[in-house]
């Protein structure tokens, strides 16, 4: 039987928070000849370095949004509200609601709902409305309605609070591919705060050990879905 190539809708509150936490199942997809996609609401430019330009700042991350999808085959979005200040109302739902009608993902990924950093958890909310906006006919839009199937809530660490690994999705094939690509984004890899590209190198062998797995990457559900069906023969 052929494999499924799925598409793959991954979305940051930041350039770099996809490409981070769920960058290697990105590339698996890629790999298996599916699409990749991500989508920053903003594109995180206040994290520019000292003395750095925020606006060029700005301009070059999108840049690399932009070669970390080339490098995948995929394809980006960045949508032009402002880093810290992420306004939570519909505008921006129907912006995401409309890229989801657009790319046709059968998965989407995206924050889960508690954070240390208020972007991540409007955008957590954004992206769970839009996700239900893209599947209802009745809201009427320029594109016909789309359901994507699964919506996975990924592993941060700036998402910790109340986060716990359900899902653990094999990743091995497209690790390499990761590792490659994410050296893209520059604060990745020379971020003088916070060593991103270690951590979540380590972080993907972690769950890969826990997983009987080479690589893995984690995500919860949403609660409604969280549920074991099991035959007596099964037990």
């Amino acid at each position: 039987m052929e494999e499924k190539k799925h598409t793959v809708l991954a979305i940051g509150a930041h350039i770099g928070d996809a490409e981070l936490t769920a960058g290697a199942l990105l590339a698996a997809c890629a790999v298996h000849g599916g699409k990749a996609v991500t989508l920053a609401l903003t594109a995180g430019e206040k994290g520019a370095p000292p003395g750095a330009d925020i606006a060029e700042y700005r301009r070059g991350k999108i840049r690399e949004a932009e070669a970390f999808a080339a490098e995948l085959g995929g394809e980006s979005y960045v949508l032009g509200y402002e880093d810290g200040l992420l306004p939570d109302n519909d505008e921006v739902r129907f912006a995401v609601c409309d890229i989801i009608r657009k790319v046709r993902p059968d998965i989407i990924v995206t924050h889960h709902e508690k954070s240390m950093h208020k972007d991540h958890e409007v955008c957590h909310r954004i992206v769970v409305d839009a996700w239900f906006y893209a599947a209802i006919e009745g809201f009427q839009r320029s594109l016909p309605k789309h359901f994507a199937r699964h919506i996975y809530f990924a592993e941060n660490w700036e998402d910790a609070p109340g986060f716990v690994p359900y899902v653990y999705l094999d990743v091995t094939d497209g690790y390499a591919l990761w590792e490659k690509a994410i050296d893209h984004h520059w604060f990745a890899v020379h971020s003088a705060s916070f060593p991103y590209k270690e951590y979540y190198s380590h972080l993907k062998r972690l769950r890969g050990i826990q997983g009987r797995k080479g690589y893995c990457e984690c995500f919860m559900l949403p609660p409604e879905q969280v549920r074991l069906t099991q035959t007596l023969e099964e037990i």
